[in-house]
């Protein structure tokens, strides 16, 4: 049907395929009967409804088939109509002639859909292939895009789906810093400036000045300041927004607009029972009312009606969700990457806020992260670490009832606790980079400690959703290090952290079981200073030695070995501890275990960053052991 002479046939069948392809499970059975190769000539088709149909299908395609798909796609060259229709599109959209036959609906403007529908399938592929993203620098297809941007006064999903594709075409692409020249930081401005208060073009601007920042590099120095003030600026806006509440209320105004067009409808039907009682029997067959005639016939009634408060709210999570993601990049910009950052921390605890004397000697030191004086000021002047802890909060329980009782609201919960999930990831950067004072001093700190153990603790079982555990673990990890380093109160009992620890360490998720063991090194090392707390150390020397010699990731165990380092480093109460969990003699037949681990499991399985810090926890093993032994020959 594809090759057919017939382009109403054709359009049908890249209908039909578009929906199939929706189905993940059909997929493969569509690449191996070469579905690329035959959509993709269709994007140069002589008909515009075809071609849309077909950049809908291939679309549908790249979004569901998930990163091989892309790659087969561009493997078996779809870059190639792609561009050319891009290029095609952008060249007639100012000319924007169209003619009436290919217009099925007087509102319908065929370029701009194509281009929407193209622009889509550009984003999934670039997002997901780096060959792609060469090909986008090398065919020039930004002044393309950025054509289609300057639409975003009249098309605000069109300018949404060019503002997504070049978040993810800037990110990491050095390349194409030198094509963003004047005019083309103008059209960006001028969107980032845009005053709408739609969701839509709240949701607009923030993904522009995500793309602005992955150009920074291209902005003079003197600028600098002014447009990260600007960035925050509009991430303030968005997150300032209440989602519960803009649910709440969209959903009324859903239900009024359905109620209003209810009522109207009863009222046109008893109009027509009027007219036609009006009529005599034998004209009434000729007088049936030619607009009821054609809703009947009128396949678009079959669609779901237009959802656009649904669409307004999913536009703010959504605006609310990238700016969070942002806000973490801004924060690790210029230093290790978070999962560097998360292996090479686990020693940060001894070597750096504790000071313990056996490591003196050297090991893999860091120095905290710091933001830079510009991203630090816009921070505050912004309020941004006020608007990430409101976001922390579970979503409002009236707008999580709404969507749990309305189907086509339903997956407004997923993206309610995204948003959760990434303002603690972002609260845990915040934690990492901002000193005490910027944070609000002791007391705040505090306060944050009882939010976040109320999150977690506020139901009899810790949260199964993995993604939540790890990101308030993540937050939890980096506000008790910030105040064990400023030997600030911790509120958190023991008996509370160990509780979370021993649920926590049978989570699927290592970075989860790597946060629970360094939360309980930190809380047990400001316990070894205190008094009377050798019991409650034997507990966790316990727990931290059995996840060291029994966990099934060497990265788990390492971080375990370096929490138990920072428990029993130095005090009486730990060297009290120590002797009755027969720490030293466990470690010591424990060592040659770890190094044959380390051998035998560390080639293939973890990344240089990973092998490099375990390595490091093998020499202060030896050095712990060694320090462990001056400690029982030291007279009391």
């Amino acid at each position: 049907q594809l090759q057919h002479p017939s382009a109403e046939v054709r359009e049908y069948a890249c209908a039909s395929i578009s929906k199939l392809l929706q189905q993940k499970h059909v997929i493969p059975a569509f690449l191996q009967r070469d579905v690329v190769r035959c959509l993709g000539p269709l994007l140069m088709d002589h008909s515009l409804a075809v071609r849309e149909t077909a950049a809908g299908a291939l679309r549908n395609l790249s979004a569901c088939g998930g990163f091989e798909v892309c790659d087969d796609m561009v493997t078996n060259d779809i870059m190639t109509p792609l561009v050319a229709l891009l290029k095609e599109c952008s060249t007639e959209l100012d000319a924007n002639q169209l003619s009436p036959k290919k217009c099925r609906e007087t509102n319908k403007n065929y370029i701009e859909d194509i281009a929407n529908e193209a622009i889509n399938l550009l984003w999934n592929i670039c997002e997901c292939n780096n060959t792609a993203v060469y090909i986008f620098n090398k065919e020039g297809c930004l002044e393309a895009v950025l054509r289609y941007m300057k639409k975003f006064s009249t098309n605000v999903d069109l300018a949404i789906s060019v503002a997504n594709c070049l978040q993810a075409v800037t990110e990491d692409n050095p390349d194409l810093l030198s094509s963003f020249n004047a005019s083309a930081q103008q059209v960006l401005e001028t969107v980032m400036l845009c005053a709408e208060s739609t969701m839509k073009h709240v949701l607009l601007r923030t993904l522009i000045a995500g793309t602005i920042w992955n150009i920074k590099d291209t902005i003079p120095p003197g600028s600098l300041g002014s447009m990260v003030n600007a960035i925050l600026k509009i991430f303030s806006e968005s997150l300032a927004i209440d989602a519960g509440e803009t649910i709440i209320r969209m959903n009324e105004a859903e239900k009024n607009r359905l109620k209003l067009a209810a009522e109207a409808e009863t009222e046109e039907n008893m109009s027509d029972v009027v007219d036609n009682c009006l009529l005599s029997e034998d004209d009434n067959m000729e007088e049936i009312p030619k607009g009821k005639l054609r809703r009947e016939n009128d396949v678009s009634d079959l669609l779901p009606s237009d959802k656009w408060e649904l669409k307004e709210v999913t536009a703010l999570l959504t605006a609310q969700q990238t700016a969070l993601e942002i806000i973490v990049n801004m924060c690790c910009s210029e230093d290790p990457s978070d999962d560097e950052w998360e292996e090479l921390s686990s020693s940060d605890e001894s070597d750096l806020f504790m000071e313990n004397s056996y490591n003196e000697g050297g090991g893999l030191l860091m120095t905290p992260l710091c933001l830079s004086d510009e991203v630090h000021s816009a921070f505050l002047n912004n309020l941004i670490p006020k608007k990430i802890l409101e976001k922390t909060a579970f979503p409002n329980s009236v707008a999580l009832d709404i969507c749990m009782h309305n189907p086509s609201w339903k997956p407004l919960i997923k993206k309610l606790n995204a948003v959760q999930c990434r303002a603690l990831t972002c609260l845990h950067s915040i934690l990492l980079v901002s000193d005490v004072d910027c944070l609000g001093g002791a007391s705040a700190l505090q306060s944050l400690a009882q939010h976040l153990s109320q999150l977690i603790f506020s139901k009899t079982e810790l949260p199964a959703d993995t993604e939540f555990l790890e990101a308030i673990t993540s937050a939890l990890r980096a506000l008790l290090q910030t105040m064990a380093s400023k030997n600030i109160s911790q509120c958190m009992t023991p008996e509370q952290l160990l509780a979370l620890c021993e649920a926590g360490i049978h989570s699927s998720n290592a970075s989860v079981r790597v946060n629970v063991v360094s939360i309980l090194g930190i809380s047990g090392s400001v316990l070894a200073k205190g008094q009377d707390t050798a019991e409650t150390l034997k507990m966790i020397g316990k727990f931290l030695l059995e996840v060291a010699m029994k966990e099934s990731s060497l990265v788990v165990a390492g971080e375990a070995l370096d929490a138990l380092f920072d428990v029993f480093a130095d005090g009486k109460e730990a060297e009290k501890a120590a002797v009755q969990i027969k720490l030293l003699p466990t470690l010591k037949e424990f060592q040659p275990v770890f190094r044959t681990r380390m051998r035998k499991e560390g080639k293939g399985q973890y990344s240089t960053d990973q092998l490099c810090v375990l390595d490091n926890v093998r020499m202060n093993l030896r050095r712990f052991i060694a320090y462990q032994e001056t400690l029982g020959k030291t007279p009391t």
